[in-house]
């Protein structure tokens, strides 16, 4: 389940595939005890049937959970899916002046923008320390106001890297709707898609 050049998605598991397509001939069934996990043509199309008609409804048994590493851009657009949870999360609020930048902001970021955010770090950092060497209260409120114009400032180019959960019904959704967007990384994550155990429930394409 890996992607040549593609660091967006990693430690990535599958649960619950054979016991879904087995589940998915219960309709059908009045035995359930002697059903298989064979995957046949009808399970197939069941899983290729259009969006929101409801024959693809045992591709939420199969659940998929990694790592996924985006930028702000695309996680505002990711967050627009209902059913793709957040485990856990890097966290700007907490860590934003402890990132290496030079590593952290894709490619596409200006390098302007880079070295200015460095320097709102740096300037940060020196009247922290003055106002905790001095004890200088009254640079608490200077000091929120910084860590805000960091945070504020910090550009849609940032990676940070959560946990995620989801399941196949919910990637056949952002397949579809991704799989040529604009943004690379949305690319890139659907053709990690492509790589996924029977990858044709999602796409509707036989791997090759």
């Amino acid at each position: 389940m890996n992607v040549k050049g593609c660091e967006c998605v990693k430690n990535a598991q599958v649960y619950g595939l054979e016991e879904s397509i087995k589940r998915a001939k219960f309709p059908m069934s009045t035995d359930t005890d002697s059903l298989t996990t064979e995957l046949t043509k009808g399970i197939k199309s069941l899983a290729q049937s259009g969006t929101g008609e409801g024959h693809d409804q045992f591709l939420t048994g199969i659940i998929v959970q990694f790592d996924l590493t985006f930028t702000n851009k695309a996680w505002t657009e990711l967050q627009r899916y209902h059913f793709i949870d957040f485990v856990s999360s890097q966290s700007t609020m907490h860590r934003i002046l402890k990132f290496d930048y030079d590593k952290q902001y894709c490619k596409y970021v200006d390098s302007r923008i880079v070295q200015i955010m460095k320097e709102k770090v740096t300037n940060y950092n020196k009247v922290a320390k003055m106002a905790e060497q001095e004890g200088i209260k009254d640079k608490e409120a200077v000091l929120n106001a910084m860590y805000l114009e960091i945070l504020y400032s910090n550009p849609a180019g940032f990676m940070l890297t959560a946990g995620m959960t989801t399941n196949y019904r919910q990637l056949k959704t952002i397949y579809k709707q991704r799989k040529n967007h604009r943004l690379p990384e949305w690319r890139t994550f659907c053709r990690w898609i492509e790589t996924l155990p029977h990858s044709e429930l999602i796409t509707g394409t036989d791997p090759e």
